[in-house]
């Protein structure tokens, strides 16, 4: 991941379940919004979020994880 993160937060995402979440200030390559389906563009400030309750254990939710647009992870659109 980006190494100009923020340092990891806790939240509430998408089921009421338990999230890490960190804010990235863009990164190399494009993402899909898992909430409003558009791209990510490279360089593009966003949000990184996975679960901490995953059925298969921390790791599987780290790799899990995914690249949101901070206005559709701070809306809650999930």
């Amino acid at each position: 991941m980006n190494r100009l993160a923020s340092l990891p937060r806790t939240q509430t995402g998408p089921g009421g379940a338990s999230f890490t979440v960190r804010h990235l200030r863009g990164s190399d390559k494009p993402y899909t919004c898992p909430a409003c389906h558009r791209q990510i563009p490279p360089g593009t400030p966003h949000v990184v979020a996975w679960s901490n309750d995953h059925l298969f254990g921390a790791e599987r939710g780290l790799e899990e994880r995914r690249h949101w647009h901070t206005s559709c992870w701070e809306r809650r659109l999930w």
